[in-house]
C-alpha cells in the first residue's frame, strides 16, 4: 500500500493513459500494470468527447490525477488545475510547470509558486520537479503530501541519471517520493524503487514499448521486487571478493 495523504493506493506504479496506439491497448496495458491511479493531460485530451479517454476507463477500479502538462507558467497551471477539478470532481493534480520547451525540465520556482496558490485552493497537489533536494523540502513545507522529482527528461527512456540526487530527496523530506519521467524499461524502475523512494510514475516506457501490455507487466514486478530488495537490505559493496562459504574448520587432506 502507498500512503499520499488521505489516498491509500494498493500499488506503488503510477501510469499514463497518452501516446497509446489504441484505447484497447492502453485498458489492457493499464489493467496488466495493477496501477490504481492514472494520469490524464487536461490540455490535451478533450474529457467529454464522446468515443475519448474518459469513456475508456474504469473509474469504478482507477482514481484519476489530471495534470497540467503543457503549462509553462504558475498562472496557466492554476487554472487548468481548477478546471480539471470543475471537469472531473477531484481534488488531486499533478502539477507540471514546464521551463524548457525542448528539455521539458520543470521550473521549480514556478511550480512552488503554483503549488502555494492550488494549497490555499484545497488541492492535494503532486509536484512534478527536478531532482532538487532544496526544493523537495520547500514544497514538502507548503503542504505538498509527495514529491515527484524526475529521474531524466521526459521521455527519453534514460533511466535514473543521478541516483545520489534521488536518495537524497529521499533523506531530506518525509513524504513519499515518486520517481516521474525518464524511465526506460523494468530494469529503471527496479532501480528507483531499490534506492527507497516510494513509488514510480511512467507513460512513454509502457505507452511507447513496442508491447506495451508486456511491458506493463514488467513494470509491475520490477517495481514489486525493486520495493522488496529495498526493505530486504542489500548487502555492502566491497573492494575484493568475499567468499559465499566460510573459511574457518575447513578440511585439509593427507599430502596437503
Amino acid at each position: 500500500m502507498l500512503q499520499i495523504g488521505d489516498i491509500t493506493l494498493r500499488s506503488r506504479l503510477i501510469v499514463g493513459t497518452g501516446k497509446y496506439p489504441d484505447f484497447a491497448t492502453m485498458v489492457a496495458a493499464i489493467d496488466a500494470s495493477g496501477a490504481d491511479l492514472v494520469t490524464v493531460a487536461i490540455r490535451r485530451v478533450q474529457l467529454e468527447a464522446k468515443g475519448g479517454v474518459m469513456s475508456h476507463l474504469d473509474l469504478s477500479k482507477l482514481k484519476l490525477l489530471p495534470n497540467t502538462a503543457g503549462c509553462y507558467t504558475a498562472e496557466d497551471a492554476v487554472l487548468t488545475a481548477r478546471l480539471a477539478r470543475e471537469a472531473l470532481g477531484t481534488n488531486l493534480v499533478k502539477l507540471e510547470v514546464i521551463g524548457d520547451p525542448r528539455t521539458l525540465f520543470p521550473d521549480n520556482e514556478e511550480t512552488l509558486r503554483a503549488a502555494k496558490i492550488l494549497l490555499a485552493d484545497g488541492f492535494v497537489v503532486l509536484p512534478y520537479i527536478g531532482d532538487d533536494p532544496i526544493m523537495c523540502q520547500k514544497l514538502q513545507d507548503a503542504g505538498c503530501p509527495a514529491v515527484m522529482p524526475l529521474a531524466s527528461p521526459i521521455g527519453s527512456g534514460q533511466g535514473i541519471a543521478n541516483p545520489g540526487k534521488i536518495e537524497l530527496i529521499r533523506e531530506s523530506v518525509s513524504v513519499p517520493v515518486i520517481v516521474d519521467a525518464g524511465v526506460g524499461t523494468a530494469s529503471d524502475a527496479a532501480l528507483a524503487m531499490e534506492l527507497g523512494v516510494d513509488g514510480v510514475l511512467m507513460n512513454t516506457a509502457i505507452a511507447g514499448a513496442r508491447d506495451p501490455v508486456a511491458m506493463a507487466t514488467a513494470m509491475k514486478l520490477a517495481v514489486q521486487a525493486g520495493r522488496l530488495a529495498f526493505k530486504a537490505g542489500r548487502i555492502p559493496m566491497r573492494a575484493h571478493a568475499s567468499a559465499s562459504s566460510p573459511q574457518e574448520g575447513v578440511l585439509s587432506f593427507a599430502g596437503e
